[in-house]
């Protein structure tokens, strides 16, 4: 078995419709053998009930699924309740996050950082979960400092994250010494990246901008001379982003996360194109 750990994210569905398709996605993918799959859990808990479906569903199949879980707007009574939930169901594996703030809502709930999240899943259940938290090689939008990213990064961990996967990025640079800086600050738990295929350019630049991921100069000029030209953006796309995926694993990236978005043909192609 591959030590490297492969996964694939998935949001929940709203829809019959949706949920129909997304069970095609990951029965698809499903084929790759991946370690797990994550689902996505909304803004202010707003997609729960979807979140616990999705990761039931998937393990239904015999597959390990990991539900995420975030702070935002959350209570200790929230949390402690969706905990027992996952528990109750056999689930061993979680993404703890801090969330974004939906529009709109003024308090961010009882716990304001990830790391006290992971402290409280840990208070509350022990050595049950596996916990995967988020870093940000590039930079967390709200991060004013660059140490202040592997501070935050570090108490995550001291509360007991097992691992970490990283935001989206096109810059390999980024990603190594990301991990160097995290070596020397002391933390060791395997940091496994996060990849996002490119299918549509207006999407990413939106995604992009809202997360602090950059799209290099070079990439975006390419992908926006191609304007509507789906099939041209698809290409330039996977052949970008395989050649980031294998620099990685050549480089000692201990797995890939991929970012779906609920589609399997560009995560099987990158797939199919490393050799894994």
């Amino acid at each position: 078995m591959d030590a490297r750990a492969f996964s694939f994210e998935f949001f929940p569905p709203r829809t019959a419709e949706g949920k129909e398709k997304l069970r095609t996605t990951w029965q698809t993918l499903a084929k790759l053998k991946p370690r797990f799959f994550s689902c996505t859990y909304g803004a202010g808990g707003s997609t729960r009930e979807g979140t616990l479906e999705t990761v039931l569903d998937i393990r239904a199949a015999g597959h390990e699924a990991a539900p995420h879980i975030s702070c935002v707007a959350s209570t200790r009574d929230d949390v402690a309740t969706q905990l027992e939930r996952y528990k109750s169901n056999g689930i061993r594996h979680i993404v703890a996050l801090r969330g974004d703030l939906p529009s709109g809502l003024g308090a961010s709930g009882e716990f304001r950082y990830a790391n006290e999240l992971v402290s409280f899943i840990r208070s509350r259940t022990g050595d049950w979960f596996h916990i995967e938290v988020a870093c940000y090689p590039e930079y967390h939008p709200q991060t004013r400092w660059a140490k202040d990213e592997l501070v935050a990064f570090k108490r995550k961990v001291e509360a007991g994250a097992n691992a970490a996967i990283t935001q989206y990025f096109y810059n390999v640079d980024a990603y190594f010494r990301f991990v160097d800086e995290a070596r020397k600050a002391g933390i060791q738990v395997p940091i496994v990246p996060g990849i996002m295929p490119i299918g549509n350019f207006s999407q990413l630049a939106r995604f992009s901008e809202a997360c602090g991921a950059e799209i290099p100069r070079w990439m975006r000029i390419k992908l926006e001379g191609y304007h509507d030209d789906t099939t041209s953006i698809r290409a330039f796309g996977l052949d970008v982003v395989t050649d980031l995926c294998k620099r990685l694993l050549e480089g000692g990236a201990p797995g890939l996360h991929f970012y779906t978005l609920n589609q399997a043909t560009l995560s099987a192609e990158i797939w199919k194109r490393l050799g894994l």
